[in-house]
């Protein structure tokens, strides 16, 4: 590998405005990116509004940009080239979604030079946003969740994943997901060659706080008025999530006689209001169960810290952050066998079918009764943390870079690229 690549990397989100995870991966791949040794330069397209909001994440090879206002770089009205393609995705669009909810016609932003014009050899769209360009592209749609449950998101949100990810799994050079199920569920649903979806797996994102005191760990107790033994479970609270089954498993639990305490953090939006605190009410469970809303980050680490064991029962998910994130802290998990979450765990977390109540509440009571579960859940939890490097991700993302850009690949290149090191980690001994 002698010549140096220039790389774009699309990053104009607006820092804490929603992003959550694709945010945390984002600043993850360029801190890792910019330590890399290489010729290679990356330009880091920032949010028009807040250009330097990666400044204290880049690294010496890299420089920030501030991206396009969007109603300056794109208008309302699809350009002459293009406009047989428009038509081709509004028909794909009219399939899947029907065509009471396409009111007009949805734009995939093109652009007006403003990409090509930063001397790049290659562009990357490191979540679900792409923009139609001249230089070879990467594209992360990171999941398809709006395929499996369209009736968690509003219709303009559907109407521009669904436009966006038909246009960039056919139009983008290479379609990077973090999981053979990811791939799998790209090729159904979007139908590019399989040779265009290249697997990539992430680790978990650096801690952004240090490990809590024992002093902080003693102020989060005394501020949540937390109970002495509990678990724990953070996430919005969305349907998906399954709050619902969730609370149904303590109470069958509690009906036969192991209470089992529960402590949830995360956003609570409509949902909460309208399904899971009714439920909660019903089922007379406030005396074991709270919901403390959206907590600092530097809390939710003492929150792992100090829990007796993690639950996850969502019902879809394309990775979770959340599940490496208590292994980063040492605490054992149990979660949902859905979608890519047994190949994500592998051996390090005790798995329930999240459709039954009753096989929820049989996982629950074994990690809160058998504290040797626990403990080789812990164990096994480090160990497969360990099958995951941000170095030997960001080595990967750069031979995909130079493979895009026509660049030849050496031997460690290939070989990177061959391996999905997630699904089949090299550990010493075995």
């Amino acid at each position: 590998m002698s010549d140096g690549l220039n790389i774009a990397i699309n990053a104009q989100i607006p820092p804490g405005r929603g992003f959550g995870g694709v945010e945390y991966v984002l600043v993850a791949l360029v801190q890792a990116l910019g330590q890399l040794d290489g010729p290679e330069q990356y330009t880091l397209i920032t949010h028009w509004e807040n250009a330097d909001w990666l400044q204290p994440y880049i690294g010496p090879n890299q420089r920030t940009v501030p991206g396009p206002r969007p109603m300056e770089r794109f208008g309302g009205s699809t350009p002459r080239a293009l406009r047989p393609l428009a038509k081709r995705l509004h028909r794909m669009a009219v399939s899947f979604l029907g065509p009471e909810v396409l009111p007009r016609r949805p734009l995939v932003p093109v652009s007006d030079g403003f990409y090509e014009g930063l001397g790049c050899d290659v562009i990357h769209f490191p979540y679900q946003r792409f923009v139609i360009c001249a230089l070879p592209s990467i594209f992360n749609p990171h999941d398809l969740q709006h395929r499996h449950f369209p009736q968690f998101f509003g219709v303009e949100e559907l109407l521009l994943r669904e436009t966006i990810y038909t246009t960039a799994c056919h139009h983008a050079h290479t379609v990077a997901v973090i999981n053979e199920w990811v791939k799998g569920d790209v090729l159904r649903h979007y139908n590019p060659h399989p040779d265009k979806v290249q697997i990539i797996p992430l680790a978990v994102p650096s801690a952004p706080y240090p490990d809590p005191t024992p002093q902080k760990l003693a102020a989060v107790k005394a501020a949540y008025a937390l109970p002495g033994v509990f678990m724990i479970y953070p996430a919005v609270t969305w349907p998906h999530k399954n709050h619902l089954r969730l609370l149904d498993a303590l109470a069958l639990l509690r009906d036969r006689g192991l209470r089992v305490n529960l402590i949830c953090t995360g956003h609570q939006g409509e949902y909460y209001y309208d399904a899971i605190q009714p439920r909660l009410d019903a089922l007379k469970l406030g005396e074991q169960v709270r919901f403390l809303g959206l907590v600092p980050a530097e809390d939710l680490r003492a929150l792992y810290q100090l829990a007796q064991f993690l639950i996850h029962p969502t019902l879809f998910e394309a990775s979770s952050s959340v599940i490496g994130e208590a292994w980063r802290d040492g605490l054992p998990v149990t979660c949902a066998n859905v979608t890519a979450l047994p190949d994500l765990v592998l051996d390090g977390a005790v798995l329930f079918d999240p459709y039954s109540v009753e096989s929820m509440a049989d996982a629950i009571r074994h990690m809160a009764t058998d504290a040797h579960l626990r403990t080789t859940m812990h164990e096994r939890g480090v160990r497969r943390l360990a099958d995951f490097s941000w170095e030997r991700s960001a080595r990967a993302y750069r031979a995909l870079y130079r493979r895009a850009a026509g660049r030849p690949l050496d031997a460690e290149e290939q070989h990177l690229l061959a391996w999905d090191w997630g699904r089949y980690p090299q550990r010493e001994g075995e």
